[in-house]
């Protein structure tokens, strides 16, 4: 990256070289080019904050829920030079939560490649017992601590001591439904704090990648009609626990940014 000093160096030199041509549109040509040079450098270096493209398992950890007994299997599959996640379910499901947390409105965007090799007959994403989709990426918002209210604090250590995790303020949960005729936008059957945004749809597009592109901020205002809290997570499933069916799908990376 050009730092200032060097901007202004080149921009001197450039000066006493022309000088003698009296070549007033060069040297401003010349010196545009420097600065917007400098300017794109610095703001590429802030743009991602980070990439996930799944070389390991490292960054993540996995999410079990209770009562249910049967896991998904999560996998680093490699073809060649090639390597993205496979999530495998067979009347399953669990999660996995990325370890780290960022702000929302720092890093609004999320972008994504995905695959599923099938859809299931039996989801309804409107129901208890079709609440099943063959990927979903999550957005878990946390507790403003300094919003929160009393119950909603105790809620959360209790939870937090029973099963090792925080309780969500929130969710928003992208998904491929199984259905054509899906609402872009569902309240999800267990809970009004989560919200299902439906990014593809059916098995017209199974086993070709597909490209997401999200803007975390704007879509919550969409789905709960207020602003998020600033802290959010993500996490990634496949689940088929309600269907009981299977499906195999694949993420090539993860970028969360600006």
């Amino acid at each position: 990256m050009l730092s200032l000093r060097l901007v202004r160096n080149l921009s001197c030199l450039i000066f006493a070289k022309v000088s003698m041509r009296q070549n007033k549109t060069y040297i401003l040509i010349m010196l545009l080019i420097l600065v917007s040079f400098t300017l794109n450098s610095v703001a590429e270096e802030r743009k991602i904050l980070f990439r996930e493209e799944f070389n390991s398992l490292e960054n993540w950890k996995p999410l079990y829920f209770p009562k249910i007994q049967k896991h998904t299997s999560y996998t680093i599959e490699r073809h060649g030079s090639e390597h993205y996640l496979r999530a495998e379910s067979n009347a399953s499901a669990s999660a996995l939560l990325h370890k780290e947390t960022f702000n929302v409105y720092e890093y609004p965007r999320v972008k994504w490649n995905w695959e599923v090799s099938n859809v299931y007959a039996g989801a309804d994403p409107k129901t208890k017992a079709g609440d099943d989709y063959p990927i979903r990426m999550y957005i878990i918002f946390a507790y403003d601590t300094e919003k929160s209210g009393f119950f909603a604090k105790l809620r959360n250590s209790l939870v937090r001591k029973l099963y090792g995790y925080n309780t969500p303020h929130s969710t928003l949960s992208y998904v491929w439904s199984s259905k054509e005729d899906s609402d872009a936008i569902i309240t999800n059957p267990y809970t009004d704090k989560a919200k299902m945004i439906i990014l593809e749809r059916g098995s017209q597009k199974a086993g070709a990648w597909q490209d997401e592109d999200i803007h975390i901020v704007e879509d919550y205002r969409k789905a709960f009609g207020e602003s998020p809290p600033p802290q959010a997570g993500l996490a990634i499933m496949n689940d088929s626990d309600n269907t009981g069916e299977s499906s195999v799908s694949f993420i090539r990376y993860i970028e969360v940014c600006r």
